[in-house]
């Protein structure tokens, strides 16, 4: 049976946490999981003005008396341990529960205080997959350019379930994903000035295939940017 715990307002946060609000508070998600907080674009991302006063309270959490008690040399509760370890967890970068639940099997937390810790987290908003997936998406496609298959394979990778995969890149459509094409290719396209066409066809078009664009959709945009500054497309619509 599951042991329940007494989890006052303070424990996790003044507050619901990022994605409480819910998928339809476009302000909510874009503050703690959006571009602007360096979400994908750094080393480690960030939640932005707001989150650091979120880490600040959750640091005060871990100065709470169990770290006392820990100090002393005391056993401390598995909930406990559980608890301040996706805290830390959380602080500076929103995570998946699978991340999370990763992260406490491998600390040898045992799976009843586990599911605890992660359900509540979930219930007031500090874990929300769905959320992550849609940030996920929106910083990687307009930050780093990639196209849908590279970022279905980035979700599944994390954790997410595949339903909320499919829903979050379905926010790209075909055509804003060729548009996307066409900006990268357009500020690659002046460093192979001087390359013969064959050589500057396979750069190009290998550079939008690493993003996880397909290939009838990576010669068109490419073979459009060629001719489009006098380049012999002839012969290019075959499959590279």
């Amino acid at each position: 049976m599951t042991r329940r715990t007494e989890w006052p307002d303070s424990a996790v946060g003044a507050g619901p946490g990022p994605g409480a609000a819910g998928r339809t508070d476009d302000s909510a998600s874009e503050s703690a999981y959006g571009p602007e907080a360096g979400y994908g674009t750094g080393s480690g991302g960030g939640f932005g003005e707001g989150a650091g006063r979120r880490a600040r309270s959750r640091s005060r959490i871990s100065g709470s008396p169990s770290s006392s008690r820990a100090e002393k040399g005391e056993p401390r509760d598995p909930v406990e341990q559980a608890r301040n370890i996706c805290l830390r967890l959380l602080t500076g970068t929103p995570r998946t529960r699978k991340q999370l639940a990763d992260a406490l099997r491998k600390r040898e937390i045992p799976d009843e205080a586990a599911e605890e810790v992660l359900s509540r987290f979930e219930d007031v908003g500090l874990i929300d997959d769905a959320a992550f997936a849609d940030a996920w998406v929106e910083s990687r496609h307009h930050g780093r350019g990639l196209a849908r298959r590279a970022l279905v394979r980035e979700l599944r990778t994390k954790g997410v379930d595949s339903t909320v995969i499919d829903e979050a890149v379905g926010q790209l459509d075909s055509e804003q994903e060729e548009e996307t094409a066409r900006e990268l290719v357009a500020r690659k396209l002046r460093s192979t000035r001087g390359l013969d066409r064959d050589k500057r066809l396979r750069r190009l078009a290998g550079m939008l295939a690493r993003k996880g664009y397909g290939e009838g959709m990576a010669l068109r945009v490419v073979r459009q940017a060629l001719e489009a500054e006098g380049e012999d497309t002839e012969g290019l619509d075959e499959p590279f």
